[in-house]
């Protein structure tokens, strides 16, 4: 979460100005009051297609996990893979004003696995017979909601995001980008071969704009050993790609632990996110017309260009490089979208309750939104238009807590945290392609009035914007 080292965040033109080529930049952190599956990436361009990683953090000596210790842990990454340099394909879709063209494969650990054309190795888990493995699952993919199973087994999710949950047991887990899923299985089953498999789940509507396909499976395998590596595996079934029912069933039915949920609330806010169109810009040398565009509250987020966020809050001086008046609630009907680099500054330890609404509109798909610097609790969520005030439909025993919410198409959630870490935090869609369309804002969170709750000063090795 980065608890008052800010400059380690790694936020392209949030926190930090990128790293040059030929340079280099050593994030420092700590990992205080945190366990579980968390992971790194770049936040660049599209570099984080493949410039990735999991950080896994155990429970100290000494401590124990609130779920039996397993026999295994096997860290599963997701991912996907162009057949293109990455960077290309953003700038082809920024300078059209298009949606970037879909991914090529699919991977489990950085291989595609043996369904592809372009089949590769497969990623293989060997396994004892009857033991319990912890899966710590992660979706490292740049724009794509993912279904996972594995053949003959069930899981336990035992945490999300690196924050415990109540056991919940499922056989499909279901990980927007950004997603960790911690989940115990147990290796009862015959002994024998069983996929690991990954397709998409779609989400946008109407489904005509859809331009995955249906077909892309990506495996891996769970081997039990003393089994032939040879032995034809089996393969689970996987749900429609546009089983939505599925994907809102397990993420409707996690559940926390016992937790102490902030009250009372200082900062109400309603975000709409919203898809839509702007005219192209003279930058975007193949747009013809319109350009596909994002926003919330009205707002398409511009990251600036010569100073980063941080380093002009860190400075007191913002002017020509942000303002602080990001709306706290929607725009009437029929407001034009307008571009702009608005925060919200948020008063230091306030309490902040956010509803996140996404309207069915044309187009619209669930945006998987992302917080820097905190977790959060997600007290409801549910389909529809939320209604204002409704806190009767509120968990505030045992909320799951998580940095990353999937907003269902046409639905909404309410999000709660304590914002205790000042700096600057990116709030945006973890679909990457949503990001230059202007999907995103960022909390301008206050200092406190004592040294152990104010922004340090910037390391000597700090990029800087040249």
């Amino acid at each position: 979460m980065q608890l008052l080292t800010p400059w380690a965040d790694g936020t392209s033109m949030v926190t930090q100005c990128p790293i040059q080529p030929n340079s280099s930049y050593t994030y420092r952190f700590n990992v205080t009051g945190q366990e579980g599956t968390l992971w790194w990436h770049a936040h660049s361009s599209f570099l984080r297609a493949t410039v990735y990683g999991p950080l896994i953090i155990r429970p100290r000596n000494g401590s124990a996990y609130p779920f039996p210790a397993p026999d295994q842990e096997v860290p599963v990454v997701l991912g996907e893979w162009w057949s293109r340099n990455v960077v290309d394909v953003e700038k082809d879709a920024v300078m059209s004003g298009h949606r970037p063209v879909q991914s090529d494969a699919y991977t489990v650990n950085g291989l595609t696995g043996q369904l592809y054309q372009c089949a590769n190795e497969t990623f293989t888990a060997v396994v004892q017979p009857n033991t319990t493995v912890l899966l710590r699952v992660i979706n490292a993919a740049l724009n794509t909601h993912l279904f996972f199973k594995v053949a003959g087994h069930n899981f336990t999710v035992v945490a999300v995001d690196a924050c415990y949950t109540a056991n919940y047991t499922t056989d499909t887990l279901v990980l927007a980008p950004g997603n960790t899923v911690d989940a115990l299985i147990f290796t009862g089953a015959a002994p024998g071969s069983y996929y690991m498999a990954v397709q998409p789940h779609d989400t946008i509507s109407p489904s005509t704009m859809d331009t995955s396909n249906d077909n892309s499976t990506a495996t891996a395998i769970l081997l039990y050993n003393g089994t032939s590596a040879t032995a034809t595996p089996a393969m689970p079934t996987m749900p429609n790609n546009s089983d939505t029912t599925t994907a809102n069933a397990f993420y409707f039915g996690l559940r926390g632990v016992a937790a102490e949920v902030p009250s009372p609330v200082d900062v109400n806010m309603t975000i709409e996110l919203g898809l839509g169109q702007l005219p192209c810009d003279a930058t975007q040398t193949s747009c013809t017309g319109n350009s596909f565009a994002a926003a919330m509250n009205g707002v398409s987020f511009r990251l600036p260009s010569g100073m980063s966020l941080l380093e002009a809050q860190f400075n007191g001086s913002p002017g020509g490089v942000y303002t602080t008046d990001f709306p706290d609630g929607v725009p009437p009907n029929g407001t034009a979208m307008v571009e702009g680099t608005k925060v919200r500054s948020l008063p230091y330890n306030s309490t902040v309750e956010i509803v996140l609404q996404n309207p069915l509109a044309f187009p619209a798909e669930n945006h998987p939104i992302h917080l820097h610097g905190f977790n959060f609790f997600v007290l409801a969520q549910g389909l529809g238009i939320f209604t204002p005030g409704n806190t009767s439909a509120y968990n505030l025993v045992d909320p799951v807590a998580r940095n990353t919410i999937a907003v269902p198409t046409g639905g909404w959630a309410v999000i709660r945290f304590l914002a205790n870490n000042p700096g600057m935090w990116f709030f945006h869609c973890h679909l990457d392609a949503h990001v230059p369309m202007g999907l995103g804002m960022v909390f301008a969170v206050e200092n406190g009035t004592t040294p152990d709750s104010t922004i340090p000063p910037p390391p000597a090795d700090l990029p800087m914007c040249s």
